[in-house]
């Protein structure tokens, strides 16, 4: 595998509520904590809890394992919003280790002190919430 560059737009949120509508692509998704802002229907984010990949990104939030965990992370106010970017399944998992790797978000623990991939480059645009913008990182 040789050092590769991803160009991923993110597209959300989604909040806790209607995660139902997130798209069943293959991709990354990202879960963050959030505060619904009513008069103007939108959300101001506070806190990246999760990263994490799918074949179904839909299906996965829906029934994810460690889903008390996240809820777990909210302070008095907030929910869980969603974001998340299509992405073949060759390449899900080590797009997800980079944002893992660069972004330490509090809930994964696979990837946050190892990056078992070629250099990798990951350049997020659109909705890509508390994530770092443009990223490197290499094996380690």
């Amino acid at each position: 595998m040789a050092e590769k560059t991803f160009n991923q737009e993110f597209k959300g949120y989604w909040r806790d509520k209607n995660k139902g509508g997130l798209p069943s692509y293959s991709g990354v998704y990202v879960v963050q904590s959030c505060v619904y802002i009513n008069r103007n229907d939108s959300v101001t984010l506070k806190q990246l809890i999760y990263i994490g990949k799918a074949d179904n990104v839909c299906d996965r939030v829906k029934n994810h394992e460690k889903y008390e965990d996240w809820k777990k992370e909210l302070n008095n106010g907030e929910e869980l919003c969603y974001s998340s970017t299509e992405i073949s399944t060759m390449y899900n998992e080590r797009v997800e280790a980079a944002l893992i790797n660069a972004n330490q978000p509090k809930v994964n623990t696979e990837y946050k002190n190892s990056f078992p991939f070629d250099k990798t480059h990951v350049n997020s645009t659109g909705r890509y919430s508390k994530l770092k913008k443009n990223i490197t990182v290499e094996r380690h």
